[in-house]
């Protein structure tokens, strides 16, 4: 794009797209030789910063439908990475939690992502990376109220 031109939203929004894909070619291959898909590192990662938490609570967080949310937990428990509990006034609801085992093998895979990521931002200042937050928020918040209006303005 031409300096000066007034940037197009399509074209911004394929930059994120590149830089997004960049880093996940990038990330993502460590974590599979580990035997992890990327919705297994998601829930592994929310499981560790978060705690424990219901199935149910889970699938928001990292971007799964309960059915996908579902699988992902059963292959992790078969791997013995984390545990389900049923509680004990309402068996529908199961409370997943990261195993020791979990915490071994996931944690330094998460300190590998960590460091790739900051070697992709080792460009950014501190400043802009605050201004990037800034600006990515107004952004999902504007797309959250379209999509709460069908999309329509």
């Amino acid at each position: 794009m031409e300096r000066g031109k007034t940037p197009e939203a399509i074209h911004t929004w394929n930059m994120m797209l590149k830089a997004l894909r960049a880093i996940r070619n990038s990330a993502l291959p460590p974590i599979l030789k580990e035997g992890l898909g990327d919705s297994d590192f998601r829930v592994l990662d929310v499981l560790l910063d978060k705690g424990p938490m219901p199935v149910n609570a889970l699938g928001p967080k990292v971007d799964l439908n309960p059915g996908s949310v579902s699988v992902a937990v059963d292959r992790l428990y078969k791997k013995g990475l984390v545990s389900r509990v049923e509680c004990e006034s309402d068996r529908r609801v199961r409370t997943v939690s990261l195993t020791e085992k979990g915490r071994r093998v996931f944690v330094p895979i998460f300190r590998q992502y960590s460091a790739l990521l900051t070697l992709a931002f080792q460009d950014v200042s501190p400043e802009e990376q605050r201004q990037m937050e800034d600006v990515l928020e107004r952004i999902a918040r504007r797309a959250e109220e379209l999509g709460e209006q069908g999309g329509h303005r």
